[in-house]
């Protein structure tokens, strides 16, 4: 049985139509939804008995289910059950703009970047939209508040999930939806080159967000092995490609390392490797789990790292620490709890 939560507007029109009732029966079924967050369909009181059981007989409202909650300053981290059994995060983190989800695109990751929690246990299978639908629907029920941004940044490697992703962008920027905004979207990859092309060809207004985490191939290859497959030239490349065709600027997230990616001579090749890109590197301080041997760089690192980029007209920005204390690393609450500690 499918989950309703999984048709976009257009695929419940066609339900309705080879149905033999008006498309605009879909329309109410999602106001339903999205606006009024009905949880049966025998709520939805416009909608005809007969039409209600079909329904009922078609698809399933079925939700995730809260294994854990941790909360702390501007965070709260959920650990969500999915109807196989299988565990994925979300994290919601409160900014001055609104309020942003980190959401998971799969169950593990097969990516295997050294330095991130949810790679170490890999990829069991991709979400389906829904999946991807339901953490938004239920961290706003459960704390009662409206999510503004949403970034594809959670356990897995979005663009691994390419259809289903797309599938949830349509779903989730839908006005009669959810309706959140296009720009207010972004997509974290690090660094699929054929995907990234395909999604440059799709036409949204969705931001692009990079992996890069390294200067070069040497340190880059070490760290992420996606890159031996899609070295930097042909990354960077892409990326220029994709800004010329979509005329958006790209984001280029920089994990900094103590002693592996953070001297000033990794911030200068950086800035050589940027210059001319319309570009922001955002800097993220390291979130240290007990399973990884990287250590987060010292303020004083991070700040010459900051300082070099500036210095070399590179737009930079120095991501807010958040949750420290709730085990906020990428894939960190999942494993701790997959392996009982």
């Amino acid at each position: 049985m499918n989950n309703i939560y999984d048709y976009s507007l257009s695929e419940l029109k066609d339900y309705f139509r080879e149905n033999n009732e008006k498309e605009f029966k879909a329309l109410q079924v999602y106001e339903w939804l999205y606006k009024k967050r009905v949880h049966t369909f025998g709520e939805m009181t416009n909608i005809k008995k007969e039409m209600i059981e079909k329904l009922n007989h078609d698809f399933t409202l079925e939700h995730l289910r809260v294994v854990a909650k941790e909360v702390d300053k501007d965070v709260c981290k959920f650990l969500f059950e999915l109807s196989d059994g299988n565990k994925i995060e979300a994290v919601l983190m409160r900014h001055d703009y609104g309020n942003s989800l980190c959401v998971s695109t799969q169950v593990g990751c097969n990516m295997s970047c050294s330095f991130c929690e949810s790679g170490r246990l890999k990829k069991v299978r991709n979400l389906g939209s829904y999946e991807m639908v339901l953490q938004i629907l239920q961290v706003e029920e459960e704390l009662g508040i409206r999510i503004s941004h949403v970034v594809l940044m959670g356990i897995g490697e979005p663009f691994d999930n390419y259809d289903n992703v797309i599938k949830f962008i349509d779903i989730i920027n839908e006005p009669k939806g959810i309706d959140i905004g296009a720009r207010h979207i972004t997509v974290s990859t690090s660094g699929l080159v054929n995907k990234i092309l395909e999604f440059m060809n799709n036409k949204k207004q969705v931001n692009l967000a990079i992996s890069l985490h390294a200067p070069n191939n040497v340190i880059r290859s070490k760290i992420m092995p996606i890159n031996k497959a899609y070295p930097i030239e042909e990354l960077i490349k892409a990326v220029k490609k994709y800004i010329e065709v979509t005329n958006r600027r790209v984001t280029f997230e920089y994990i900094m390392l103590d002693n592996v990616n953070d001297t000033k001579e990794c911030a200068l090749e950086l800035s050589k490797l940027l210059k001319g890109i319309n570009c922001y590197v955002n800097i993220i301080p390291y979130n240290e789990t007990s399973h990884i041997k990287y250590k987060k760089s010292s303020y004083e690192k991070i700040m010459q790292f900051y300082d070099t980029l500036k210095k070399n007209n590179i737009n930079v920005t120095i991501r807010k620490e958040f949750g420290s204390k709730v085990r906020a690393a990428c894939g960190q609450l999942r494993s701790n709890y997959e392996e009982g500690k």
